[in-house]
């Protein structure tokens, strides 16, 4: 059966939400950009798939937890979920939300960085960044809380293939792109707010060659939509858009113009072809001749070291030295927190 249509990277240029009232106003804007983008796909290939950046609801834009606690995070599912999802179910769509600060009951004492992928029959995962971007941000990783038993990388099987997420810092881990894979995901989303100079211009343009390598690394489409913010709405950093569908073999298919501002970029998924070429190919068929078992680093931990204590920049940081310094002392045993 052939599954083609088009993915919809929408990036946004919003400002920051101050506290969780004002978080409405982004998805109003959010849903009208969804209309514009299905209305301007439908004399062509439909679109079915649907992407926004990292941060379109709220950024954290307070450095402590308690703060993000206090003025922005918020319970999913919630208000936004909701919109998002008959605005899914009104055009037949998948929609990989914005993401969001999150708060768990059964976490208090820490927030996530949240996204979730959300279609006609209502939330299919929820996405917590694996890999915050450390130090500044102080939102927890799932992965580092004792008793955390929900998958870290969630694959939702749809009509229109088997869907992945992660979220802008998790990109620069090969790791977490290969795992999506394994657990089967035909097109990696990549949620991001991706800021200058690392962005989508050269001399530094990781933005690209990180989602062309993992395209082809993992024989899987990326859809991958960038902050679009101007200075004027996320200092310090300027966001530089860009935001672009990849094919399987690392193709490009679609790119916005780097810089800030709103686009829409539109491309088309086959999710046949890229079910042939996994069933097909023999030579570069990186999941297949993946050899496990020659990468021991992976069976030490590494970060974070020994931590119980609450997060912060600060804490970032005394975590970060002591990660580097057991770089140079592999086998030495982990410090707990009396020492750091």
């Amino acid at each position: 059966m052939t599954i083609r249509y088009s993915a919809a990277a929408i990036q946004t240029d919003f400002p920051n939400p101050l506290d969780r009232t004002r978080m409405s106003d982004n998805t109003d804007r959010m849903l009208a950009m969804i209309d514009a983008a299905v209305a301007g796909a439908a004399p062509f290939l439909p679109v079915r798939l649907v992407v926004f950046p990292e941060f379109a609801h709220a950024a954290p834009v307070y450095p402590t937890v308690a703060e993000l606690r206090q003025r922005l995070a918020v319970p999913i599912p919630n208000e936004h979920t909701a919109r998002l999802h008959a605005k899914a179910r009104e055009h037949d769509i998948y929609i990989q939300s914005g993401s969001m600060i999150e708060t768990d009951a059964r976490w208090p004492d820490v927030v996530f960085n949240t996204t979730c992928l959300i279609g006609p029959e209502g939330i299919l995962y929820k996405y917590r960044k694996v890999n915050p971007w450390i130090p500044y941000e102080v939102h927890s990783s799932p992965h580092d809380l004792e008793g955390y038993d929900e998958p870290l990388f969630p694959v939702a099987d749809t009509p229109i293939g088997r869907i992945g997420c992660a979220i802008c810092y998790d990109w620069l881990f090969p790791e977490a792109m290969r795992q999506l894979a394994a657990n089967g995901a035909e097109v990696l989303l990549r949620v991001s707010a991706y800021m200058d100079p690392w962005g989508a211009t050269e001399p530094m343009n990781w933005w690209t060659i990180v989602n062309r390598c993992r395209a082809l690394e993992n024989t899987a489409y990326v859809v991958a939509a960038n902050q679009g913010a101007s200075l004027r709405h996320y200092p310090p950093y300027s966001w530089p858009g860009g935001s672009q569908v990849v094919d399987f073999d690392g193709r490009m298919l679609a790119e916005a113009s780097p810089g800030p501002g709103e686009r829409i970029v539109v491309a088309p998924i086959d999710i046949s072809a890229v079910r042939d070429e996994r069933a097909r190919r023999r030579g570069h068929h990186m999941l297949a001749h993946l050899r496990t078992e020659a990468y021991p680093v992976y069976g030490a931990h590494q970060y974070p070291p020994a931590s119980s204590r609450a997060l912060s920049y600060e804490r970032n940081l005394e975590l970060i030295d002591v990660a580097k310094a057991m770089l140079d002392h592999p086998t030495a045993p982990l410090p707990t927190d009396s020492g750091v």
